[in-house]
């Protein structure tokens, strides 16, 4: 489905039970709400499932212009007062968890948790090159130059090589990214610096990260889990970024227990 939220058009589904609490799944780069395909099955007899493709991604408008994280967290906010949404939990990965620490700290009173999947609070000064090159690659090549390389980050060398049924769907994913929306957003990525704002968040707070992600692994995990009061981090064994992909009845385990302590 699609509405108007903070001055663009933004898609989105709401499934589930109609009667339980509201989870919000925010996708990674480079991916869409469809992304939370293997979590669905898990959560929602319980939940209403709000999923929304992030700025510039799917079938959410991706306006030529810069992008920051507050700006993708007050899309979030705003498309929650449009769908007449008071509270929710948060479940956002890589660059969903990053949207998912500045939501919890600038808008406390929409969020009851938060959880926080193979992501950051910084990007260190020698990412920056890495980030560069791909902004490039999306301008100049589109976003076929970087199915192949971006594959190889978020999955294991036993993944890739034994389940050629999902990777299917997510190499779609993928090539479908506007490459202008893929470039916006890795340049808000790429200058990323919140560890301030972390002591500002007060909801409970899990973090899951994969056993063997490069991308963010589990020590800048670790970082935020010092610097949110109470929250409590669990590492996905065999599972590199995309782990609710790679490994789900080990990540919809944790999810789950989480949210059933809420």
């Amino acid at each position: 489905m699609i509405i108007e939220a903070n001055g663009i058009l933004m898609g989105y589904d709401l499934t589930g039970n109609p009667d339980g609490p509201v989870i919000t799944l925010s996708h990674s780069l480079a991916t869409t709400r469809e992304m939370w395909w293997p979590q669905l099955g898990t959560l929602e007899d319980n939940y209403r499932i709000l999923r929304y493709d992030t700025r510039g991604h799917g079938e959410t408008e991706a306006p030529d212009t810069p992008y920051d994280i507050p700006l993708l967290a007050n899309d979030v906010a705003a498309l929650l007062r449009a769908l007449d949404i008071e509270q929710t939990h948060f479940v956002g990965l890589s660059m969903g968890g990053m949207i998912g620490q500045h939501f919890a700290a600038t808008h406390p009173q929409l969020v009851n948790s938060i959880t926080l999947c193979a992501t950051a609070c910084q990007m260190p000064p020698e990412a920056t090159p890495a980030w560069n090159e791909r902004i490039e690659i999306a301008n100049t090549q589109g976003m076929d130059g970087l199915v192949n390389s971006t594959v190889e980050r978020w999955f294991t060398k036993t993944y890739i090589e034994s389940d050629a049924r999902s990777l299917t769907r997510v190499r779609g994913m993928i090539r479908q990214t506007p490459p202008h929306g893929f470039a916006n957003c890795g340049e808000a990525i790429k200058v990323l610096a919140q560890l301030n704002i972390l002591k500002e968040i007060r909801c409970p707070t899990l973090l899951l990260v994969g056993e063997e992600d490069p991308s963010t692994p589990p020590a800048a995990s670790q970082l935020i889990k010092e610097n949110i009061i109470g929250a409590e981090m669990k590492i996905i064994k065999h599972a590199s970024h995309l782990l609710n992909v790679e490994q789900p009845k080990a990540f919809n385990k944790e999810l789950v227990q989480f949210l059933a302590a809420q």
